[in-house]
């Protein structure tokens, strides 16, 4: 395996100091599971894109960025947060600022009975047991070098447990700000989500940055979810412009339950999201829909999975990208069958619209299957924006600009009406109105049903 190895001793020569200022816990779980990934990263380096993977995103303006480990007390922080804050439409707001976990700033007076909200670093001090049948279980460190780097740093983050046969009415909403210095920044954002059996529950992840500044933001989220669970989650990343941002997300599904995951990325210089369901439970359902808004010398790199591995496995998948200028997209949509998952049927959806000649975008839909009692299908279709619609605007009396900017934006807004939380959704259809220069009564705020399969 080829790794950009040379840039590797630069960067844990930070990475080795800031890691000892975590400590030793005085648990032997917790400290293998720090070394077991400073150990693979310092053996790997970081990945080259002469990796399939990785061939299309080359991370070595990260590898060479000398990064100095976050501090909590930035000034701005509070404007921020007003921002991007859900206030009261959040049962509970935990907030981190550069990977630290800001009590101030958090709303944790509303929490439900059956319900555990807290950071990791609280959780690891208070009642370590509930932690260690989970964290680190799902994120392999063997199988992404950035994974391996998170969890040498596991310390700080968001631990979410809900008990059994509990309905949480209001979001959760998980929010990493970051704020770099003088000099870039990075922090490793760790969530774990673990919910019991009959559980309802919605949760966001928010990441948001200063406009200016370059800083990495390396996440991992670990999801567990048992039998009979309607699990909602929506992340949206709205890093700034000269940041980075890397994450994966690992998800196992139990038996007869529903996932749906909402996706947006809208910032950051150089994005990649890696995210992995299971379908681990008969009868597990999942529903990924993610959307792209890109523009400048942005790049935004998608990797998915769905991997059935029990029967009667249903899933649905819709990813959209919208992208103009220098932008470059990648998108790389598997569905994985095994032997024992009959009975599957998963339809996966990625459609692209490219705004300018220079815009690039490039699809790898794929299907691996070994079972013969399935219904799978994929599509990927990439393209300007349609000239028979806009003709059909213009004989209406719509500009020429106008029209392509209210496709553009309804081409959009298929993914985001599908989202029920209300900030989010509202966020993001904002932004796309204020992208596309559109006034308040042509903006669209709900088509119809939330996750409605992607047709």
């Amino acid at each position: 395996m080829t790794q950009l190895v040379e840039h590797r001793r630069g960067f844990l020569a930070n990475f080795t100091p800031a890691q000892k200022q975590i400590g030793a816990s005085g648990r032997m779980w917790i400290d293998q599971l720090r070394q077991s990934g400073i150990d693979q990263f310092g053996a790997v380096g970081f990945p080259s894109n002469k990796i399939e993977e990785w061939r299309f995103t080359n991370v070595r303006p990260i590898a060479e960025t000398t990064f100095e480990p976050g501090q909590s007390g930035v000034a701005t922080t509070r404007a921020i947060l007003n921002e991007y804050s859900f206030g009261s439409e959040a049962g509970i707001e935990l907030v981190f600022v550069n990977g630290h976990f800001s009590p101030d700033l958090s709303s944790t007076g509303h929490v439900p009975r059956g319900v555990r909200v807290e950071s990791i670093a609280d959780a690891l001090e208070n009642d370590p047991e509930q932690l260690e049948p989970h964290l680190g279980r799902l994120a392999d460190v063997e199988a992404n070098p950035f994974v391996a780097l998170n969890t040498g740093f596991v310390g700080e983050g968001a631990f979410v447990h809900v008990a059994r046969n509990t309905v949480v009415e209001r979001p959760i909403h998980l929010l990493f700000i970051s704020e770099p210095g003088a000099t870039p920044t990075v922090s490793h954002p760790r969530v774990l989500l673990v919910c019991e059996d009959s559980v309802q529950a919605t949760v966001v992840e928010t990441y948001a940055g200063t406009a200016s500044g370059a800083y990495l933001t390396n996440s991992v989220t670990e999801i567990f979810v048992g039998a009979n669970c309607h699990i909602d989650h929506c992340k949206m990343q709205q890093e700034g412009l000269a940041a980075f941002h890397v994450a994966t997300m690992q998800v196992t599904l139990g038996r007869d339950t529903k996932f749906v995951s909402h996706s947006a990325s809208l910032g950051s210089k150089l994005t990649r999201n890696d995210l992995n369901v299971c379908m681990a439970g008969e009868g597990a359902y999942a529903t990924l829909n993610g959307l792209v808004l890109a523009s400048g010398n942005q790049h935004v790199d998608n990797h998915t999975l769905l991997d059935h591995a029990m029967p009667n496995c249903p899933s649905h998948e819709l990813y959209k990208h919208v992208l103009s200028g220098k932008a470059t997209g990648v998108f790389k949509g598997k569905i994985l069958v095994r032997q024992n998952a009959q009975k599957t049927d998963s339809k996966q959806t990625s459609k692209s619209l490219l705004l300018s000649d220079d815009a690039v975008m490039h699809s790898q839909p794929a299907l691996e299957i070994y079972a013969d009692d399935v219904k799978c299908t994929h599509g990927s279709t990439i393209g300007p924006v349609d000239e028979e619609s806009v003709f059909y605007l213009r004989s209406r009396g719509v500009s020429l600009e106008a029209a392509r900017h209210l496709l553009s934006y309804a081409f959009a807004a298929d993914v985001t009406r599908r989202i029920k939380v209300a900030p989010v959704r509202r966020r993001l259809e904002e932004f796309m109105a204020v992208q596309h220069g559109l006034p308040q009564d042509l903006r669209i705020t709900d088509l119809g049903a939330h996750d409605e399969k992607a047709r």
